[in-house]
């Protein structure tokens, strides 16, 4: 890989985990980033399944796109889609059936996900299978470190734990209990509503960033005046 080629990765990497992050700027998959990041387990459990959806489907639609007529390439994208999750399901289903009951109905849902058929659509119909692969992870990912954290913090106010629910993936695995077994908890942190107050200070926090790095980018610079001799 040479140098410019490096160059666009990164700079997909970039945009997919930051400047143009699915979630807190695009705000899209709410859904999911709502519904399942009560808990850190099931938040993280559910973005790396989205992560290898994205990445498989971006990679597959890329390599088949001057196959796939124009007129049908929605329904065509659909299909490659569902059948990756069908695969994910039932492996979910086998190998991981107890968070497979928890998660439910969500990780068939990310067939209509738009984050998937948006970057399918916008990015791997029109480039390489590798750099479309690389851009579905990358975009997944983002994903990810937003449900992570939002997953967590709702958790450990919500409750006052960590990795509840670690046990279906790692049998024998206990939660971390953070503030005790005194804690009661903040219960708006784990219903619906702290779902969207979270996912709200998060936008608000990098915005506030964002803007800060570029008010620091635009502001002159005062040239250091030389000491008199």
């Amino acid at each position: 890989m040479n140098a410019e080629e490096r160059a666009v990765f990164g700079d997909i990497g970039r945009k997919g985990l930051w400047e143009n992050n699915t979630a807190l700027v695009q705000l899209l998959g709410l859904c999911p980033l709502l519904a399942v990041s009560s808990t850190l387990v099931n938040a993280v459990s559910l973005s790396l399944a989205t992560v290898l959806v994205m990445a498989l489907a971006s990679g597959a639609v890329a390599a088949l796109r001057t196959l796939i007529p124009h007129e049908i390439r929605i329904p065509v994208f659909i299909l490659i889609i569902a059948a990756l999750v069908t695969c994910l399901d039932l492996a979910f289903n086998a190998w991981l059936h107890d968070l497979y009951l928890v998660l439910g109905i969500f990780i068939p849902l990310i067939v209509t996900n738009c984050i998937v058929l948006a970057r399918v659509e916008a990015f791997a119909a029109k480039n390489s299978p590798l750099a479309a692969a690389w851009d579905g992870a990358a975009m997944g990912v983002g994903l990810l470190w937003v449900l992570a954290l939002l997953g967590g913090a709702r958790e450990l106010i919500g409750a006052g734990t960590l990795f509840s629910g670690i046990d279906m993936i790692v049998p024998g695995a206990h939660e971390i209990r953070v503030f005790g077994d005194e804690y009661r908890g903040l219960l708006i942190a784990i219903l619906p509503p702290g779902a969207f107050i979270f996912l709200g200070l998060l936008i608000a926090a990098r915005n506030a960033w964002v803007a800060r790095v570029q008010a620091r980018a635009a502001a002159p610079h005062t040239p250091v005046e030389a000491a008199s001799a």
